[in-house]
């Protein structure tokens, strides 16, 4: 019994990180091809079931912990997926700012083409889908190589205040407009972050190490030539 309300719980989590995955993907296309319905959806339509979810998740851990009080890896297992559940509700959260952000840039002049936030969302959305595989299939490798691509995103973020700087700075009327693009960008570097949070845990519980600074941690694991 025990094994199948953690397998209910796993096909929970994966349920929903497809909604927040949905989420992000149309907050970005709406901001995109300046589809206001999509955005109004995310937020009226996909936050009440992303928080609905979160409880449902959060009622059956704690009674599958109250019922059957699980050991060892059982255990962690549950605990984990707790931890995950919050770390989406927050997901979801980030997607609703992107989608305030977008509704309020589509009605105003573009400032500028958009070119670096598709490209950041779409390697963040796919680190959420693949922290989720690694945990489903308890694949450590996996996990590592999402905290890996945590870094590409923070770069690509960088890259985009930087630019948006420049924009402020030679025209004011730019200010606010580049202030919402600075946090869409914000909130997908929050989404990675998250992702990396995630991985971090899959790795303690599948090996029993913490890495916190997982771009040190790679390093010492690469080879050592022979003098």
């Amino acid at each position: 019994m025990l094994e199948e309300k953690i397998d209910i719980l796993k096909k929970m989590l994966v349920e929903y990180a497809g909604l927040i995955e949905s989420m992000t993907d149309k907050s970005i296309k709406g901001l995109l091809k300046k589809e206001k319905e999509l955005l109004i959806e995310v937020i009226e339509k996909d936050e009440p079931k992303v928080n609905k979810l979160e409880m449902e998740i959060d009622e059956l851990c704690t009674n599958v912990i109250a019922q059957y009080e699980p050991k060892a890896k059982d255990l962690r297992t549950v605990l984990m997926i707790l931890s995950m559940n919050t770390d989406m509700e927050r997901m979801g959260d980030h997607a609703v700012n992107i989608a305030e952000s977008g509704i309020f840039l589509i009605e105003r002049p573009q400032l500028k083409p958009l070119i670096d936030i598709p490209r950041m969302a779409e390697i963040t959305i796919k680190m959420l889908n693949d922290s989720i595989n690694s945990f489903i299939n308890q694949n450590s490798m996996l996990a590592k190589n999402v905290c890996e691509r945590d870094t590409t995103v923070d770069d690509i973020r960088t890259q985009i205040l930087r630019e948006l700087v420049t924009y402020m700075s030679s025209d004011s009327s730019a200010i606010e407009r580049a202030l919402h693009l600075i946090r869409i960008s914000g909130n997908l570097e929050r989404l990675a972050d998250l992702c990396t949070n995630i991985c971090e845990d899959i790795i303690f519980m599948e090996e029993g190490r913490v890495i916190k600074h997982h771009a040190e941690e790679m390093a010492k694991e690469e080879p050592k030539t022979s003098a």
